[in-house]
């Protein structure tokens, strides 16, 4: 698992900046997706993939307990679509030289 920290500490490591300015750069570039996707906006990143908000309707579901039937109000939740050279690097796919 990459954590935040290490993130921070392999781009700090390949860009020679210190891990203090590398946090702080990670930190809003998090921010600033969150914050698109707070206002319903999708975020691309080429190659990589797409942020994307989704809408989930309201439902009813049931209690597993009781069986009781419960109301499930509408919700939206954060979606990612992997672009096709996140996909092929996961595969293990060699890129094809331009």
């Amino acid at each position: 698992m990459l954590s935040k920290s290490d993130l921070t500490q392999s781009v700090a490591k390949k860009t020679n900046m210190s891990k203090a300015k590398t946090n702080e750069i990670v930190g809003i570039v998090l921010d600033t997706i969150t914050d698109s996707l707070a206002k319903g906006e999708q975020v691309r990143l080429t190659g990589f993939g797409t942020f994307r908000v989704t809408k989930r309707a309201a439902r009813m579901a049931r209690n597993p307990r009781t069986g009781e039937p419960i109301k499930v109000p509408a919700s939206r939740r954060p979606a990612f679509s992997p672009g096709t050279k996140l996909v092929s690097s996961v595969r293990g796919e060699k890129r094809k030289a331009a």
